[in-house]
């Protein structure tokens, strides 16, 4: 059986509107060809996607053996390497993410609140009131510091602020539309002045610290210590067997690069809409003010109208628009439509949260229909779904909510030159247009402006 319709214009085109203007291309083409398509980019091969609850089901509950996805991704192993969780599959890959999940869960990761919140307020304390801040690199400021201090422990040094340049600038660099399209069509390394080569150096330097940190905490134990690398260090698996060098370097890499830009984008999305909705601030600033400026953690993480903004969030403009692609082992049905061995198909996030069957007006930022009711896992995926769901998904939501929580609950803020924004492309991911400003205003006491202003 062929695959569904899809566009006939040449791939290069496509690929061209996938880069370039991403949401435009993926609902003019449901809008033409349906709930299922066919995309074909670049020199890849074709990509069906999906946008119906009830197929995104079927794909995410098929049956073990039935699809791999790591093998989709294999364009990213120059990058994070091979035994990266994103490139693995079948036992190895639920043999690693068994290793990875504890320090993402339960007390581990609500131990994390604290230093969330700590280096956010120091963030806070250097910004000045009347000199506008850009919001994209205060916030990648922000998420880059938690990464490194609760992934390696690093709470200053030379490794840390060499790590924390050269990653930025990497991922900086990546995230030009135009440079993900040559790395795409010319993957291999032509010398220090390509793409390839840029990224290749960028790596070797990043990788000269990741080993050296390796090889002194494996020198120099500590028991007590809770951030990642201390734990992944002392993990074993079914055979009692520690991750190597390799696996650990790769599995690190995989948790900077996707853990990094990723909420930093969530968190300039949303401090736009709460700064841009007056009736969003109000009452997300009413739920805060009863908390105080040193607030629980746990208690912020509970506050059902903050969720559902950071909720919301996510879903308007989700930071990756399609899941990891799936690539069949054996024939699958999925709404009745047979796929065979080799063909790909994935998720269409982004289309599947603007359904207007499940979320009416869904090109309106309305965080209160998360509050009136719930929504399925094939509703609403911003962090995959199934098997491939984000490790890190619980993690990323924290630190959202705490970030949002101190900006709030000490610093009046407001939007400079608000207007309406749609999104676009940064590296793989959707994200706002560079160039926003936040002006800072009076500090907050306890919660509360002070009575004088």
């Amino acid at each position: 059986m062929s695959l569904p319709a899809g566009p006939a214009s040449p791939s290069p085109f496509q690929l061209m509107r996938w880069l370039g203007r991403p949401t435009e291309y993926l609902e003019a083409t449901r809008g033409r060809f349906g709930d299922a398509f066919t995309m074909r980019i670049g020199v890849f091969p074709p990509l069906v996607l999906l946008s119906d609850p009830q197929a995104i089901q079927q794909l995410f509950s098929a049956e073990s053996g039935t699809f791999d996805a790591g093998a989709s991704n294999q364009a990213l192993k120059p990058t994070l390497g091979s035994n990266s969780l994103l490139l693995l599959d079948g036992e190895r890959h639920q043999q690693q993410r068994k290793l990875l999940m504890p320090p993402f869960h339960g007390e581990r990761m609500r131990s994390y609140g604290e230093l969330i919140r700590q280096l956010t307020s120091q963030v806070i304390a250097g910004l000045q009131p009347g000199s506008p801040f850009l919001i994209r690199s205060t916030m990648q400021r922000i998420s880059l510091s938690v990464i490194l201090q609760a992934v390696f422990g690093l709470e200053g040094g030379a490794r840390l602020r060499q790590l924390r340049r050269i990653l930025s600038n990497m991922l900086d660099t990546m995230s030009a539309p135009l440079l993900m399209g040559l790395l795409l069509l010319l993957p291999d390394d032509l010398g220090p002045w390509s793409p390839r080569g840029q990224l290749n150096r960028s790596l070797e330097q990043i990788d000269a610290l990741l080993y050296a940190e390796i090889r002194e905490r494996r020198q120099r134990p500590d028991p007590a210590a809770n951030d990642i690398l201390s734990l992944l260090l002392a993990a074993r698996d079914e055979r009692g067997e520690p991750m190597s060098d390799v696996e650990l370097r790769d599995e690190l890499m995989t948790l900077l690069v996707a853990g990094h830009e990723t909420t930093a984008t969530s968190l300039v999305w949303a401090l736009y809409w709460i700064h841009y909705l007056p009736e969003v601030y109000q009452r997300l600033r009413a739920e805060l003010d009863g908390l105080g400026t040193d607030f629980d953690p746990e208690a912020v993480a509970r506050l059902p109208y903050l969720n559902a903004v950071c909720s919301e969030t996510l879903r308007i403009y989700p930071v990756a628009l399609i899941t990891s692609p799936r690539v069949v082992r054996k024939p699958v049905r999925i709404l009745g439509h047979e796929y065979t061995t080799g063909e790909r198909l994935t998720a269409a996030i982004y289309l599947t949260h603007h359904r207007s069957d499940i979320y009416p007006e869904s090109d309106r930022f309305r965080p209160e229909r998360f509050l009136e009711r719930t929504f399925s896992p094939y509703e609403y995926l911003p962090f995959g779904g199934g098997n491939r769901r984000c490790i890190g998904m619980a993690f990323a939501l924290y630190e959202m909510k705490l970030v949002l929580a101190t900006f709030l609950s000490q610093l009046e803020m407001h939007l400079v030159h608000p207007r309406p924004l749609l999104p676009v492309r940064r590296g793989v991911t959707l994200a706002p247009p560079d160039g926003l400003y936040l002006m800072p205003g009076t500090r907050r006491v306890c919660g509360r402006v002070p009575a004088s202003v």
